[in-house]
């Protein structure tokens, strides 16, 4: 785990008032995705263990962020056993002790699940990297065979059919993205691009192609899939 310093802005967890939040990333359906809190390690240690408690007494199977603005953002937990933690003790010397940096992220974030061609992305807010990143994400999560120079084309073509999508719930300076690749859509679709030219084994002959003419390929396939 890298060193971290908190954001600017510090969001209370309603449950556990010990802890501050500078970062939380939940999905479309408000599964916790990724978590960013600081506190002292005692009050770190006792939020862990009322996560593996579930809907046990002084359990927890969700939590609320409370924002500037006052308002209670529910984050649930879902399957604790999906989850890694990284724990860095980064300020030994304060008025309140020393205080504890948790991470608490899917693991999907980290390793993508081949098997289910899924992924999750933590991306700094606005990076200049965010294209390579994601591009790299697909390379290393689908089965099938891409070359680095369809990335464009194939990019916006997942994120046209939803494959690839940014998760709506982001508080601090990361956002989320998903990566669920329908593996029999692709197949056919990329099939189809590669025998009409589209798609090709050399570079630039990609330049000239309009999104139009990915449409009128690719919209048929999908829809004979679908």
């Amino acid at each position: 785990m890298p060193a971290t310093h908190p954001s600017k802005t510090l969001c209370r967890i309603d449950e556990c008032p010990d802890l501050m939040a500078d970062g939380c990333i939940g999905d479309e359906n408000g599964n916790l995705v990724f978590l960013s809190t600081w506190a002292r390690d005692t009050a770190v240690q006792e939020f862990l263990a009322r996560l593996t408690l579930g809907r046990d007494e002084q359990g927890l199977d969700q939590f609320h962020v409370i924002t500037e603005q006052g308002a209670s953002l529910p984050v649930l937990v879902g399957n604790v056993e999906n989850l890694e933690k990284r724990i860095t003790r980064a300020y030994r010397r304060t008025l309140f002790g020393a205080l504890s940096n948790l991470w608490l992220f899917d693991r999907r974030c980290v390793r993508p699940d081949k098997a289910n061609a899924s992924a999750l992305a933590l991306l700094p807010r606005d990076s200049a990297h965010r294209i390579d990143r994601l591009w790299t994400l697909v390379r290393d999560t689908c089965p099938l065979p891409l070359l680095d120079h369809w990335r464009d084309l194939v990019l916006e073509l997942l994120q046209g059919k939803s494959m690839l999508t940014r998760l709506p719930f982001a508080l601090g300076p990361l956002e989320g993205h998903r990566l669920a690749i329908d593996v029999a859509a692709l197949t056919q679709t990329l099939g189809g691009l590669i025998r009409s030219g589209v798609l090709t084994a050399e570079a630039p002959q990609l330049q000239a192609v309009s999104m139009p003419l990915l449409e009128a390929v690719s919209m048929p396939l999908l829809e004979a899939v679908a």
